[in-house]
């Protein structure tokens, strides 16, 4: 593999991001945040990326805080050995969540701590069969982080999340399906392949309505009806003005399929 710790491929409108750590099942160090950090900003950015989905390489997504650094953090005298919280743990999931185009996490093998609240904080999840997701915080003398706290109890409500994060069990990858954690499973080999097709698809769907409904979705998760109501009503109107929705009612009308272009 490439000493980068952090691939990046684009194909068809998709920009596949792969966690590169292999030996050390892609914990994070600082390196790795940044480099995540910055790729997804620019992966945001980029119009001609209107999909990404991230995974990681060899046996496992990504098992969390790299704990090399974190004892060395810890030993160091800092008066705030988790600051990364702040400046890379928390932008990250912002950014994976706001971003106007849809997010897939590929979990191609164990999914720990921080790298299982990334997968969370993505649109959808694919997940290998040998897949598994773990909230090992308590154990460690920690609280949830990386937004865990808010996206687990909305994928698999509130009781459950709190299971998962008081006792640190394991989530094998059929109960994660079976509890809504994640969309599918599929085999091990597979799970890249079926991500990268799924956001393919995406890609050439109207992605400035994609962006729009996250964002709806977004504010609703803790907005009152009332304020959801209004944020719909002006993705309404801004969406009704767009190149795709002229589109898409006249494929419909036409009995055609549509081409979106994004716009």
């Amino acid at each position: 593999m490439s000493d980068q710790v952090l691939l990046t491929e684009d194909a068809g409108g998709v920009r596949t991001l792969t966690l590169n750590r292999p030996d050390s099942f892609n914990s994070m160090t600082t390196h790795l945040k940044e480099e995540l950090l910055a790729a997804l900003r620019a992966a945001a950015e980029d119009e001609s990326v209107r999909a990404v989905v991230l995974t990681g390489s060899g046996r496992a997504f990504c098992a969390g805080q790299d704990l090399k650094e974190h004892v060395a953090a810890l030993t160091s005298g800092d008066d705030s050995p988790l600051r990364t919280v702040e400046l890379h743990y928390n932008p990250i999931v912002e950014t994976i969540t706001g971003m106007g185009k849809p997010v897939i996490a590929a979990v191609n093998g164990t999914a720990a701590g921080a790298g299982a609240s990334f997968a969370y904080a993505c649109d959808l999840r694919i997940a290998a069969r040998g897949a598994k997701f773990m909230m090992a915080f308590a154990g460690i003398g920690l609280t949830a982080d990386s937004g865990a706290s808010w996206t687990l109890p909305r994928l698999i409500g509130y009781g459950r999340a709190m299971e998962i994060m008081l006792l640190g069990n394991p989530v094998t990858a059929e109960e994660a399906l079976n509890i809504g954690m994640v969309n599918q499973v599929v085999d091990d080999d597979a799970v890249l392949s079926t991500a990268v097709a799924l956001a393919g698809r995406l890609a050439t769907g109207p992605t400035s309505a994609y962006a729009e409904i996250k964002s709806a979705m977004l504010t609703a998760a803790s907005a009152d009806l009332s304020a959801a109501l209004a944020h719909e009503g002006v993705g309404q109107n801004k969406l009704g003005a767009t190149a795709d929705h002229r589109e898409a009612v006249d494929a419909f009308v036409n009995k055609r399929k549509p081409t979106f272009t994004g716009h």
